[in-house]
């Protein structure tokens, strides 16, 4: 079982998420994800208590995205795969946190069944200013396009970072532009009840 405060934010998470779907089925948050460490991952009962507590909390598998990082991925490949194998029949998605800053592999994306790349905040922050970081952006995106990815930008933190993110093709951000990390109840006020 994930210990302490790992259980914890899962079982939390997915409970005021399924509460949300109920109360605002209209306006709710379609995904929930939640960062996954290398030690909670790295236990032998990782996929059974995922899978524990989606049935008991109520949630439909595909809600939960798990965040994992770069550096998790290596190490016991075999593992890996088959981990994040048994998770995706049930319909958890997998996300890549921090994407380009720890080992990229382009054999891992293909290998391993990932929904989603996040781009770093450390190459999202000065796009507008280093001609680097916008042809790293630009090139991840046209990357997760062909490999048919979400992307999701991190560290988005004005509206003319996010504007030039789409003009290239980005359509998720992250980021205190939209707002701060919050508690629940006040997402809820500011988000979902209106």
């Amino acid at each position: 079982m994930l210990t302490g405060p790992s259980e914890f934010v899962l079982r939390q998470s997915l409970d005021v998420h399924l509460k949300w779907t109920e109360k605002y089925p209209d306006s709710v948050v379609a995904r929930v994800s939640v960062n996954v460490s290398a030690i909670q991952f790295r236990q032998k009962n990782f996929v059974e208590t995922i899978e524990q507590a989606v049935k008991e909390i109520g949630n439909d598998p595909k809600v939960l995205t798990l965040e994992l990082t770069e550096s998790m991925l290596i190490g016991n490949m075999s593992e890996t795969v088959e981990k994040m194998q048994q998770l995706k029949q049930l319909g958890v998605r997998f996300s890549i946190d921090d994407f380009g800053t720890g080992y990229s592999s382009l054999a891992y994306l293909k290998r391993l069944p990932i929904s989603e790349i996040k781009i770093d905040r450390s190459f999202v922050q000065d796009i507008l200013t280093d001609p680097n970081d916008a042809a790293l952006v630009n090139t991840i995106l046209n990357l997760a396009k062909q490999l048919q990815l979400e992307v999701v930008a991190e560290g988005v933190e004005s509206r003319e970072i996010r504007d030039a993110l789409i003009r290239y093709g980005c359509t998720v951000f992250q980021g205190y532009h939209f707002s701060r990390p919050i508690p629940a109840e006040q997402f809820e006020k500011a988000f979902l009840a209106n």
